[in-house]
């Protein structure tokens, strides 16, 4: 089950559940769209993998459960800001490869 983490972990910006603009990588490393296309130019900076679109869990329920009060989002807020200095050098180690292949 997703977490669906509140907030970018480089800018701190505000990402609840319904988020359009949240990424993820594997590891749900949480994002928001402007950080990864800019600051981490597509490159997470925890696990060097590559980023999707995090879903949206429904708010309601529409067939068995399933649904963001049954399931609540996290509350945890993870801020890690980015250093850019060193993530420059892994963008620069991995930029070539793709995200299926690093």
């Amino acid at each position: 089950m997703l977490e669906l983490r509140p907030i970018c972990e480089n800018c701190a910006t505000d990402l609840p559940p319904e988020a359009t603009d949240a990424m993820i990588c594997s590891f749900e490393c949480t994002f928001c769209a402007t950080c990864v296309a800019g600051v981490l130019a597509g490159v997470c900076p925890n696990c060097a993998g590559g980023f999707v679109p995090r879903p949206v869990r429904p708010a309601r329920d529409w067939r068995g459960g399933n649904s963001l009060p049954a399931f609540p989002a996290a509350r945890d807020r993870r801020h890690r800001p980015v250093d850019v200095v060193a993530h420059r050098e892994l963008v620069a180690r991995v930029r070539e490869i793709p995200p299926n292949e690093r």
